[in-house]
């Protein structure tokens, strides 16, 4: 059975919680949900990581490098300087998209660069939890003829 890693930075576990007015009220596991209902037409799992701490979050790339075929990865604000997720996303082979539920481009000036952007397969912002949906249904175009992968 092949496997998406869906990657989860500081704060996004309280999702539904945390500045609905910003961030929607879907929680963390409704988009658990609803990405592994995405990927199931292809009889792919969901491996789900959530950690607050940068450390814990490349120590879950550096465990799924080879073990997934590619991942959905929303770092919150490691997008900004978190660069030792950057370089164990930079050692990920499998595609992967970068999300983010706010439109960051249309928030606070500091939001506006992404560190690790620059090397995902794309980019899904400000569609709110409806983002990670379209991200799944990326990585099953991105993923097309390799092993698991649609056909």
């Amino acid at each position: 059975m092949s496997v998406v890693l869906l990657l989860n930075g500081p704060n996004l576990g309280i999702l539904g919680q945390r500045e609905p007015e910003v961030y929607g009220t879907d929680t963390l596991a409704d988009i658990e949900a609803a990405v592994a209902e995405e990927v199931r037409v292809r009889g792919w799992e969901v491996a789900s990581v959530q950690h607050d701490s940068e450390g814990d979050l490349v120590g879950a790339i550096h465990r799924h490098r080879g073990s997934t075929v590619g991942a959905i990865v929303n770092p919150g604000a490691l997008m900004i300087a978190g660069w030792s997720l950057r370089d164990a996303l930079a050692s990920y082979a499998p595609p992967w998209v970068e999300v983010h539920l706010s439109n960051v481009w249309a928030r606070e000036r500091f939001r506006h660069d992404s560190v690790i952007a620059p090397l995902a397969s794309g980019v899904v912002v400000g569609l709110g939890a409806f983002g990670y949906r379209l991200a799944a249904r990326a990585l099953l175009h991105l993923c097309a003829g390799t092993p698991g992968g649609p056909s």
